[in-house]
Order: structure tokens, then sequence, then C-alpha cells
């Protein structure tokens, strides 16, 4: 049985917190995506193991080594990180660890590490405009189809407001494309899913 989604802090139940059992299912995924771009920030912050440590710190959230309230307390460090480098693509990859790490306070921040992670990715490889639809395909295919099953879960972008799916830097230029087509591919049955280990 699933467990119920967390409350915002005020007392209301948000959608885009998903139980502890989806964000765990997500927080893999949302690892996985955001550790594509590490070595993006890495290279540019080589002695800076924040980024690292946050997708350390989401697999094991997953894992049900790490409780979602220790968790809850670390979000931010690795966001930090991204003010600490100049390069926007190892600014996007830090935001996706970022993102990664937020997962267990709130299950829609595994599309954020998804979409810092594509746009990490494009900026990166500028001279190959296809680089950011590369990484969404990849990061579709890689998706378990526990973790397809619990982001459906979640509202579209921009309808509600409690989350990083409602205003914000996710609902806007590039990262908004990205999310928005990452929500329709989960709604096509006919997707690519992982099979789970």
């Amino acid at each position: 049985m699933r467990s119920a989604p967390v409350c915002d802090g005020g007392g209301v139940v948000s959608p885009q917190a998903l139980s502890v059992a989806d964000r765990r299912a997500v927080a893999m995924w949302a690892a996985d995506c955001a550790e594509r771009v590490l070595a993006v920030f890495e290279v540019e912050a080589p002695s800076d193991g924040r980024p690292r440590d946050a997708v350390g710190r989401a697999r094991a959230f997953a894992r049900g080594e790490l409780d979602a309230a220790g968790q809850i307390r670390q979000r931010f460090v690795a966001g930090r990180a991204a003010r600490e480098v100049s390069n926007p693509a190892a600014v996007a990859a830090a935001r996706a660890t970022a993102q990664a790490a937020a997962v267990a306070h709130m299950g829609a921040h595994a599309l954020g590490a998804a979409a810092y992670a594509a746009k990490a990715a494009g900026l990166a490889d500028p001279d190959r405009p296809e680089a950011t639809a590369d990484e969404i395909r990849w990061q579709l295919e890689h998706m378990t189809a526990e973790a397809r099953q619990a982001l459906r879960r979640l509202p579209p972008l921009g309808t509600n407001s409690a989350g990083p799916l409602g205003p914000g830097l996710l609902t806007s230029g590039v990262l908004a494309s990205i999310v928005r087509e990452i929500q329709a591919a989960l709604t096509d049955p006919s997707g690519p899913i992982a099979e789970p280990d």
C-alpha cells in the first residue's frame, strides 16, 4: 500500500508531492538523469563535491537508506554549487543534481532534474542541435515502469501552484519545453520504458 502524499508545510497536500514510495521510485531516475551531466559541472569545478554528493543522496533515498526528513534539510546544498560556476551548462548540471536531491521533498522535482540535465546536455554541445532531444530520449528510454506510473500522477506543468511545476523556472523557456515533452511522452502508453531490475 502506498503512503499518502506529503503536506506542503501549511497542512495542504500537494499533488506534486507524491507518496514516499513514488518519490523513491522517481528518485533513482532523477539521479540517473543528473549523473549523466555531472561531468559538465566537474570540469568547471573539479574540487566541488556537492553535486556528486546530491546524486549519491538521491540514490540512497531511492534505496530507502535515507529518510525524507533528513533529505529535505539537505536539498539546497547542491543548488548553491550552481552559484559557484559561470558556464551555463555547468550551472544547469548543478541544478539538475539539486533537483534530484529534492525529490525526497517533492516528487515533481524529478521532472526538474530531467529538464535541467537535458538543458545542460544541450548547452554543453552547442554544435549538435539535437543534443537536448537526444538526452530527453535517453531519459524516457531509461525510465522504469514504476517511475513512469508515479510521474503520470503529477499535474501538468503550470496547472498547480503548490510545487516546482507551478509558477517559476520550470514553467518558462527551454525548461518548460522539456518538461512538457516528457509529460506528453508519459501519457503515451507506447512510449519507451525500461524493464525493472
